[in-house]
Order: C-alpha cells, then structure tokens, then sequence
C-alpha cells in the first residue's frame, strides 16, 4: 500500500460530495415522515359530514369528542411507556459507569495562590483571604508580678523604703 496523502481539493471534493448526498437522504426522510402523518390522518381521522339536520351534527360532534377522549388515553399511555424507558435507560447508564469505574484525570500543576484560586471559583463578588493569621487577635503576654509578702508584713516594707530614702539623702 502506498502511504500517499489525499490533496486538499481532492479532501474538499469529497465531503462536499458526502454533505450533498446527506442532505438528499434527509429531504427523502422528511418526505417519507410527512407521507406517513397524512397516511396517519387519513386512516385515524376521517372528515366529519357536515351536512344533515341538527342531530346529525350531535351525533358527529360526540363521535369526535369520544375519538378525542381514546387518542387522549393512548398518549398518556405512550408518555409514561417513555417515561419508564428513560428511568430504566438512566439506571443502566448509571450501573454501565459504577461497573467501569471512574478514571482520575491526569492533574496538571496550576501556579495559583489560595486567594486566586477562590476568587476564580466564588467569582468577584465573595473577598475570601487565606491568610489566616490576619484574621487572629493579638494577645498580648501579661507578666504576673509574683505577689509580695502576706499583707502583715507591710511594716517591713515601708521600713525598707525608709533605710533606702536615708541612703539616698546621705550622699
């Protein structure tokens, strides 16, 4: 086999070729639909006679509004026929990808802060800040003084602050 490469115009020929040939099988089927709904009518909904007297006409009328009434039944029996096929089609999708397991995706490095990364997911209007240590108190560390002697002693000290007084006025 030659391994030759298809020429642009050849590749356009082509498709185009392949575009028209689609678009006639789709006219045809559209044809085919239409034929098939008049078909349809023809056979299910017969022209009513509208001459004669007054009973006539009832006597058509309730014949119509029973047809209506059974055309009724038949297609709230198709919708919940195809209700159910799409409830059972959606469990099997569901079983089909429990079955097959989910496949983790390749994570690729993103260069992006905390910050960024939140606001691109919250959008503009939420301000988050990761910086978490703006957000603490400050808390200042207080230095317990250790109590002084019990509260009989104060003579003492005032006696010690007297002698260091009398040291100071002797220089």
């Amino acid at each position: 086999m030659s391994d030759k490469k298809m020429t642009s115009s050849r590749r356009h020929h082509l498709k185009s070729l392949m575009l028209q040939i689609a678009a006639k099988w789709i006219q045809e089927d559209k044809e085919e639909i239409t034929a098939a709904k008049l078909a349809y009518m023809a056979d299910n909904c017969p022209s009513p006679n509208r001459s004669g007297d007054q009973a006539a006409l009832i006597e058509t009328i309730k014949k119509m509004a029973a047809l209506l009434d059974r055309i009724d039944e038949e297609r709230y029996d198709m919708e919940s026929k195809v209700g159910k096929a799409d409830k059972e089609i959606q469990d099997l999708r569901i079983k089909v990808v429990d079955l097959g397991g989910v496949k983790k995706p390749a994570l690729k490095r993103v260069r992006m802060s905390a910050d960024a990364m939140l606001k691109a997911l919250l959008g503009s209007k939420h301000t988050v800040n990761m910086d978490l240590r703006a957000n603490l108190k400050q808390v200042k560390k207080e230095v317990k003084e250790e109590p002084t002697e019990a509260a009989g002693d104060w003579r003492k000290n005032i006696e010690d602050k007297a002698d260091r007084k009398k040291m100071f006025e002797t220089s």
